[in-house]
């Protein structure tokens, strides 16, 4: 493997030669990185860091495209019952249009799930000996509890998201309130995998008798991270931009704007300018709008009729599914089941 060996106490390097603050340069053009050999200059969007990064550690690669994949995966499951629903875009650099353009809720939560992701496919793939450069956790076990011992392998979170703070944060290295923004939340995703790391066990003795336990550091299901991000994104701290001059020229930071409120931790997602309302189309804004979105008409959440379809009302018709039914188990071993047709009544935003 080219390059010297990822190690704990690398650091960011300041990089001004820096392009377009909006862009992840994450997205369809890694779809590819597992099946293939990877080339690195042939990816498009990466700033000269991340292709430093990516000629490095070439062999972890795939671990940070799958990342990304689970983030965005999370993203439209988080948000499928609101105006703004993670929309992705083919064939575009930009995966989510113009959206992440402004220093919204939304591009708050991208940033923080897709960092999130990147960690928690990395530390995933070392556990399973994907690559030669990282592996088992061997640093935090200390004494074990009674009746358990440690064993397996403790998944090793650091190193994930050391990973995913190189390249993600790569892009945010400008004295602007843009990239503090970025950064901040970039770290909030990988700081809400390491709070929600659990000991796994596993019993051992005759017949499951459980007479000792083995048990490792595990990270959670990535849908724990999704859920407990989406609960940041809906209590998101509002900043303003506050400029000082240092040695260096003209540096922006953020403060929170109400005073009167807690002020964010490093665990809280933060941003700075508002959402547009995603109700009507508008390609300045990457609003897709709500025309012919499914909602739920018995649902009085952003996910209903009358909130989803923003005051437009609701066509309705009607759809016949053929469904699985009337299932059997028989011994041993299968299922049969009867095929049935289903009536359902659809409900979409005019």
């Amino acid at each position: 493997m080219n390059g010297p060996r990822l190690t704990r106490d690398f650091h960011l390097e300041a990089n001004p030669s820096f392009s377009a603050p909006e862009s992840l340069a994450v997205g369809h053009q890694y779809s590819s990185l597992g099946t293939q050999p990877i080339l690195c200059g042939s990816i498009p969007g990466l700033v000269p860091k991340q292709l430093r990064f990516c000629r490095n550690y070439v062999e972890i690669m795939p671990s940070v495209a799958e990342g990304v994949k689970i983030g965005i995966q999370e993203c439209q499951h988080q948000f499928r019952g609101r105006r703004w629903n993670c929309t992705t875009i083919n064939d575009n650099l930009a995966i989510f249009g113009p959206v992440l353009d402004k220093a919204t809720r939304e591009s708050a939560f991208v940033h923080a799930i897709a960092s999130a992701g990147v960690a928690f496919a990395v530390t995933r793939s070392c556990a399973e000996g994907s690559a030669t450069i990282c592996g088992c956790d061997t640093r935090h076990k200390g004494p074990p509890g009674e009746g358990w011992k440690w064993g397996g392998c403790s998944e090793d979170v650091e190193f994930g998201s050391m990973v995913s703070r190189e390249f993600a944060d790569a892009r945010e290295n400008r004295p602007d309130a843009r990239s503090a923004m970025n950064r901040h939340n970039n770290e909030a995703g990988r700081t809400s995998i390491n709070d929600h790391m659990h000991l796994k066990c596993k019993c051992h003795g005759l017949s499951g008798s459980c007479e000792v336990k083995t048990c490792w550091w595990s990270q959670p299901d990535f849908r724990v991270i999704g859920d407990y991000l989406k609960d940041k994104y809906d209590s998101a701290s509002e900043m303003v931009v506050e400029k000082h001059r240092e040695s260096r020229g003209w540096v922006e930071t953020l403060r929170p704007k109400y005073t009167f409120f807690k002020p964010p931790t490093e665990r809280d997602l933060v941003y700075y300018e508002n959402s547009p309302n995603f109700c009507e189309p508008n390609p300045e804004t990457g609003s897709f709008g709500t025309r012919d979105r499914a909602c739920n008409l018995t649902s009085h959440g952003i996910d209903g009729c009358d909130l989803l379809c923003c005051g437009r009302g609701h066509n309705t018709r009607t759809e016949r599914r053929k469904e699985k039914c009337h299932c059997i188990f028989h011994w041993c071993c299968y299922v049969s089941c009867q095929e049935c047709v289903r009536v359902y009544d659809v409900h979409t935003c005019k």
